[in-house]
């Protein structure tokens, strides 16, 4: 999709938080479908990136203004997770050392740039090629931007998806969380796990960070961490019940109510969530594979049958 169709829909310009002495996060509204966050981190002698963006258009967007505030273009990029949203601007910054989990750099290597023909609506894509992570590591590794340091750690086995990432500053207690957290939008794991999720908000709450910059929406505090752990808790419990009852997983998300969850965007994500959570309930461990054609296929029936919403 356009620059114009986008002005016309009304979505707001991304802006630039400095959220502590030296730490941007780069805020894309509104923070639906391949809509995300990213950040950068800048010292005297080092620029640090957070994840890249899902388009080239949004990507080079982004670099324009981390070139106006820091000066240079960053020679260091971390992947909070291997989701293209997050990766596929990865090759707009070839001269970047690649940070990832062992695990993103398998699923970008396997897949290349994925783009989901049929599911979404019409995506500008521009002119973009795999860029995977060359430098990994399997649960922690730290980075340091001069003194700063940024603490990577892969939190479980699975919760987003198998390979998510977190970004931990403990000097000025700001956290990127990649897509562990949402604001504002439904939270997705039919690729991770609901239980893994669930014990990775948890282990977040553990480190108590002041700032939080999710992987969509606006920076808050630790109530986004609640609010996605109640959700999460909500589908567990959904899922065990409509399990129970041999119900099956779209009948179970159009029979719900969402209650204090319908504000929320992508309300179809629910029935992905679902999909993954039934398997959870049936042994399954996190980040097992289960049919995702079908999973999404009932997503887009739960949204009237027609391509899910984006406008990136």
């Amino acid at each position: 999709m356009s620059r114009s169709q986008n002005d016309e829909v009304g979505l707001a310009p991304p802006w630039l938080r400095e959220v502590a002495d030296g730490i941007f996060a780069y805020i894309q509204p509104d923070g639906t479908w391949w809509i995300n966050n990213t950040g950068f981190i800048r010292g005297e002698r080092t620029l640090l990136s957070v994840d890249t963006c899902s388009t080239e258009r949004r990507t080079r967007a982004y670099l324009e203004k981390v070139v106006e505030v820091a000066g240079d273009v960053p020679r260091v990029l971390v992947n909070t997770h291997h989701h293209g949203d997050h990766t596929n601007g990865n090759c707009l910054m070839p001269f970047a050392t690649i940070i990832g989990h062992e695990r993103c750099r398998d699923e970008i290597v396997r897949s290349g740039i994925v783009h989901y023909p049929g599911l979404f609506e019409p995506i500008e894509w521009g002119e973009l090629t795999a860029s995977p992570p060359f430098v990994t590591f399997e649960r922690r590794l730290d980075v340091y931007v001069d003194d700063l340091k940024i603490e990577l750690s892969h939190l479980t086995e699975a919760a987003h998806t198998t390979n998510d990432v977190v970004a931990w500053i403990p000097e000025h207690r700001v956290l990127f969380s990649g897509d562990l957290v949402f604001n504002g939008g439904t939270p997705f794991v039919v690729m991770g796990s609901v239980a893994g999720s669930i014990e990775a908000l948890r282990l977040v709450k553990e480190l108590q960070p002041d700032v939080i910059i999710p992987g969509h929406g606006a920076p808050g505090g630790m109530d986004m961490v609640e609010r996605c752990l109640d959700y999460l808790e909500w589908i567990e419990h959904s899922a065990e019940q409509a399990v129970a009852d041999g119900v099956m997983p779209l009948e179970a998300a159009r029979s719900l109510d969402l209650g204090e969850f319908a504000e929320l965007t992508d309300p179809e994500r629910l029935v992905g969530n679902l999909h993954r959570a039934y398997a959870e309930c049936q042994g399954a461990r996190p980040g097992a594979p289960i049919d995702l054609a079908a999973a999404f296929a009932d997503m887009i029936a739960l949204n009237d049958g027609r391509p899910l919403r984006c406008m990136a």
